[in-house]
């Protein structure tokens, strides 16, 4: 578990110390003479940067303060992108227009800068070459419900094989990585200019000399004490679908060094994901796609938003935000052995009972008020819909408060089920602000000299409230390269 690091955004964070774990000795050999280019963290927007700027700059140095084996942050549980297209492929059949991927993310919410938004969405048209000229595989775009193929490039062998592939392009072009590697401090000269980054160890505090810094390290999702700031007692219900060692200490640096802050400090990524998962690290494997053909309860047994609202790219992440507001931050999926069929059984089994009754009472719920609710349901659904598992149908229900907009099917054919649902965060959207160098901005919107950012440490410069599947990789891609030319560029100079 990492240490637990809070900030208050109205001021100074408090100070913390992280303790470094890789041999003090090897970290001294780093700080023996100076990087062009020093990377924080090492998930898919930091060795897109290290790669980038090791076109340019001689020394590039990555400290990621996860082992080895835990190395990538969030973009391990990753497999697919999100970028612009004027026509189609093999991996993405038909085009994508930026002005399309734009309306699609002002449909889900809008986003905190419109301007960064479609300069990210443009810039996305380059991103997939890129990522192939630099050791990424792909495979066709998958089928079913996901309603991704023309959207998304699938990523052969998923999130672990995007970073082995990116770490063995890194280190074969000469970048260095260290694992294990915390940042503790950043020395700054007449507060504009980063001259070192300092890292805690059990012998004493070690500084590494550096003409650049990048910070790619990700948000505060795994900082439960911080979330609880804005959550209060319900983020203790949360889940953390990634990394545990995003707790945002590299986010309460650069705001104790005067960055700016973007984003609301209550906003994230989530997803619905089953109750029953681990803390952390549970990845796309927890998450549950039976939502949109089943009807979602509170634990009383209530319905309370509508489950055919839109297309899963565009609907899934607003799920967990959902949930999060319900009390004690559960839910209910209850679906009949006919919906069954039409989506990813869940890592755990359902509860199951031959009346809805019956599986009311294995998950623990009123089965006379479920059973109100089904029978409610039941009798508004549409009698004349044609349900297409496969797009939005106008299957829907007449007169039900909620409504249900597609997917609408009786839940009547035994066996029942019941999947328990919790809030699953993948990132949090509060962050840094910066412009298009990915220069980091300060409290007045002036850039620091030498300081970027990229990946969801700045994410809430273009995300505000949901989120569109596969973005979150794309902005990390997008602001990386620009990272790690600027960092080099500056540092040449």
């Amino acid at each position: 578990m990492p240490p637990q690091v809070t900030a208050d955004v109205a001021g100074a964070p408090p100070p913390w110390r992280v303790l470094s774990t890789t041999s003090p000795i090897e970290l001294r050999r780093f700080a023996a003479q100076p990087w062009d280019v020093v990377v924080v963290g090492s998930g898919n927007a930091a060795l897109v940067a290290a790669i980038t700027a090791r076109k340019t700059a001689q020394r590039v140095l990555v400290l990621e303060r996860a082992p080895r084996h835990l190395r990538g942050g969030n973009s391990r549980h990753t497999r697919n992108i999100r970028c612009a297209h004027e026509s189609g492929d093999d991996f993405t059949p038909g085009a994508y227009s930026v002005d399309e991927l734009c309306h699609d993310l002002q449909v889900v919410g809008g986003a905190e800068s419109p301007a960064l938004a479609r300069f990210a969405a443009a810039e996305s048209r380059t991103i997939p070459q890129w990522m192939a000229d630099h050791g990424v595989r792909w495979q066709p775009a998958l089928s079913g419900t996901l309603n991704l193929s023309r959207t998304n490039r699938f990523f052969l062998g998923g999130g672990t094989a995007l970073i082995n592939h990116y770490v063995r392009t890194a280190e074969s072009a000469g970048v260095v990585v260290a694992y294990g590697a915390a940042v503790s401090d950043m020395l700054l000269h007449d507060d504009r200019t980063v001259e070192r980054v300092a890292l805690d160890t059990l012998d004493g505090r070690i500084g590494i000399s550096t003409r650049s810094v990048v910070v790619a390290a990700g948000g505060f999702e795994a900082n439960h004490d911080w979330l609880r700031r804005y959550w209060g007692a319900a983020a203790d219900n949360f889940l953390v679908r990634g990394t545990p060692f995003n707790d945002g200490s590299a986010l309460a640096l650069l705001i104790s060094l005067g960055a700016g802050v973007v984003g609301s400090p209550r906003g994230f990524h989530a997803i619905a994901v089953d109750a029953r998962a681990p803390r952390f690290d549970g990845g796309i494997a927890t998450r549950l796609d039976s939502v949109p053909f089943s009807i979602v309860v509170d634990r009383d047994g209530r319905r309370f938003a509508d489950e055919g609202s839109d297309i899963w790219p565009r609907r899934y992440a607003s799920w967990g935000r959902l949930i999060a507001d319900q009390s004690g931050q559960v839910a209910y999926s209850v679906y009949d052995s006919q919906a069954a069929k039409h989506f990813m059984p869940s890592m755990f089994p359902a509860h199951t009972g031959n009346t809805v009754a019956a599986v009311a009472d294995e998950a623990q719920l009123d089965g006379a008020r479920l059973e109100a609710t089904v029978t409610e349901f039941n009798d508004h659904v549409d009698p004349d819909g044609h349900f297409d598992p496969s797009a939005l149908d106008a299957c829907t229900t007449l007169g039900l408060i909620p409504p249900k907009s597609n997917w609408a099917l009786r839940i009547e054919t035994p066996p029942f089920h019941i999947l328990p649902l919790r809030p699953g965060i993948t990132f949090t959207y509060m962050g840094v602000a910066v412009n298009e160098h990915a220069q980091v901005l300060d409290r007045h919107g002036e850039p620091f000299t030498n300081l970027y950012a990229a990946g969801e440490v700045m994410s809430g410069n273009i995300l505000s409230k949901g989120y569109l599947a596969g973005f979150g990789l794309t902005i990390g891609a997008v602001f990386g390269r620009i990272a790690g030319q600027e960092a080099a560029r500056h540092a040449a100079h």
